[in-house]
């Protein structure tokens, strides 16, 4: 299963950079290989000052070894040994009007001491995080995901957006980090779901992205906008750092797993404000926003 889920990464990272090259017209993926001294390594691809994309990235690793302590803590084992693989990516396009995007499929396997697998999982998702809201986009961007859920099962959307909205979630601001989407992590072998069918789930799901995210970076690419609203974008983008910084799980599950520190921050974008006490103007479109993000909402 390792094998078959990282040679999908690697044709899924192949396939999206180049449709985003296309899409931005002007800048192209910079590739870095890495290796890991622990065990393992990986591909990062970032693209950066395009004409569309102001920074990106789409990365893929797999690393293996001996757990680390902190980690053996955190899953209750000892002396266990882990292989972990998937793409993560992150765009941050120029234009205010155009909303960033993150995703992530990944997938983990634990080992005992003679090397037996222990236990193994699926995770991953896909979230939106607009500056300015344009309902039709959020539309779009759920029923894209909630189509590829259907086809698996009827439950899954809503409970893995309810997941999203939950994960994504500033706790120290009181508010999303975005739109949300899909989340979804310890994908495990059932009596319904074999991981074979959780496979094919992922993989559908890493297969929508484009037609997810694509449409609304076209629609939005090319909008006119203000200084004030690029600064609007930059003080959101703070909030998007925070989050990165302070909860997310695959940020900490690379720092304690001596993971390549310039992969990892790969998602921060490189222009982001910090005011203090600020606050958007009544009835603006920045305050409906912020009123959407306090409340997470049922887009399909």
């Amino acid at each position: 299963m390792k094998d078959k889920f990282y040679a999908y990464i690697e044709q899924l990272q192949d396939t999206i950079t180049s449709k985003l090259e296309e899409v931005d017209g002007s800048a192209k993926f910079q590739q870095d290989i890495w290796e890991r001294p622990e065990g393992g390594g990986g591909r990062t691809r970032v693209i950066a000052n395009g004409a569309v994309f102001e920074k990106g990235g789409v990365n893929i690793s797999k690393v293996f070894g001996e757990l680390p302590e902190s980690m053996q803590k955190y899953f209750g084992v000892s002396d266990a040994n882990f292989f972990a693989c998937g793409l993560s990516l992150v765009l941050h396009p120029k234009n205010p009007m155009a909303p960033t995007v993150h995703a992530n499929w990944r997938y983990f396997e634990m080992y005992n001491k003679d090397g037996e697998i222990v236990d193994q999982w699926f995770g991953g998702g896909q979230d939106l995080t607009p500056y300015y809201l344009f309902d039709e986009d959020a539309t779009h961007f759920h029923t894209v995901s909630k189509t590829v859920c259907d086809a698996h099962n009827p439950e899954f959307y809503s409970a893995y957006k309810k997941k999203c909205d939950e994960y994504f979630w500033n706790s120290h601001r009181n508010e999303a980090r975005g739109i949300g989407g899909l989340f979804f992590d310890y994908c495990k072998a059932s009596d319904t779901m074999q991981m074979e069918d959780w496979y094919n789930f992922v993989t559908d799901v890493g297969d929508s992205f484009l037609g997810a995210y694509v449409p609304i970076i076209q629609k939005r690419k090319n909008l006119s906008f203000t200084k004030e609203q690029r600064d609007w974008q930059e003080i959101r983008r703070g909030r998007y750092v925070e989050f990165n910084l302070v909860h997310d799980k695959g940020t900490l599950f690379g720092l304690r797993t001596n993971g390549r520190i310039e992969s990892i921050l790969m998602s921060l974008p490189p222009h982001v404000q910090w005011r203090y006490n600020h606050h958007p103007d009544k009835g603006s479109q920045e305050e409906k926003l912020i009123e959407v993000l306090q409340k997470p909402k049922n887009w399909v």
